[in-house]
């Protein structure tokens, strides 16, 4: 048996019972935290590019992985959980489709690391194209005709006196 990560809260109702927060007591949080829990298993993010096409049963979700329905089934409701997928039931069937509400928050955290890089990637370029260009400068500079000396070194004139 795998061990669980969990934590008490105190007294839930007054009468001494203890109230269980994380993942063994179904509490996923909320918010993009929850969603990057969810979208941290490579199936589940498989299962929402599944998902961009359109609303799939979940007989043809659990089809397209080589894992078993029942854990698939297991993924689909981390998902649902985190508010990423939403289910609809048509008698029997189980239709899913994809609730892209909870990625605008991860979104938008990843925005700031976007203008980060952004900026960083400009400041780079920049200073690159003025190192480059400085050593045109001095490449040309240092091979104009009439000049005495050639790759920044000092040209010496031997002549032969004849």
């Amino acid at each position: 048996m795998r061990h669980r990560s969990v934590t008490y809260s105190g007294r839930a109702g007054g009468r001494g019972q203890s109230r269980l927060h994380g993942p063994a007591a179904g509490d996923y949080g909320g918010g993009r935290d929850v969603a990057f829990d969810a979208l941290a298993d490579p199936t589940r993010r498989a299962v929402l590019d599944l998902l961009r096409a359109g609303t799939r049963p979940a007989g043809e979700i659990a089809r397209a992985f080589p894992v078993s329905r029942p854990a698939i089934s297991k993924h689909l409701r981390i998902l649902r959980r985190a508010h990423l997928v939403e289910e609809r039931k048509l008698g029997r069937h189980r239709f899913y489709h994809l609730n892209p509400e909870p990625l605008k928050a991860v979104d938008s955290w990843l925005e700031q690391y976007r203008q980060f890089w952004t900026a960083s990637l400009e400041n780079l370029k920049s200073f690159v194209e003025a190192e480059y260009e400085k050593e045109l400068s001095r490449t040309n500079s240092s091979e104009q005709p009439g000049s005495d000396t050639a790759g920044g070194r000092k040209i010496q004139n031997r002549r032969a006196d004849k």
